[in-house]
């Protein structure tokens, strides 16, 4: 398993998780510790987010262009 199918399984999702997960820390009642260190969990979630996702994931195989078939450009004036 490459680093890129790691990013893309866990990493990305991962750091995600961690956003929420500070949210609920803090907006929770219950421990002061998690509710002062809220803003700190979402924004290790947030800088971890903003790495993993520009990573580019693993193109499969045979998704290139073949010899006979030009690469298409949409944005191109034609």
């Amino acid at each position: 398993m490459s680093f890129r199918a790691i990013n893309q399984k866990y990493l990305e999702p991962g750091s995600q998780v961690l956003m929420v997960l500070g949210i609920i820390a803090l907006c929770q009642p219950w421990n002061m510790l998690l509710h002062s260190y809220g803003v700190t969990i979402i924004l290790i979630g947030l800088i971890g987010f903003n790495i993993t996702s520009k990573i580019a994931p693993e193109e499969k195989a045979g998704t290139g262009h073949g010899a006979d078939e030009p690469a298409r450009n949409p944005g191109a004036p034609h």
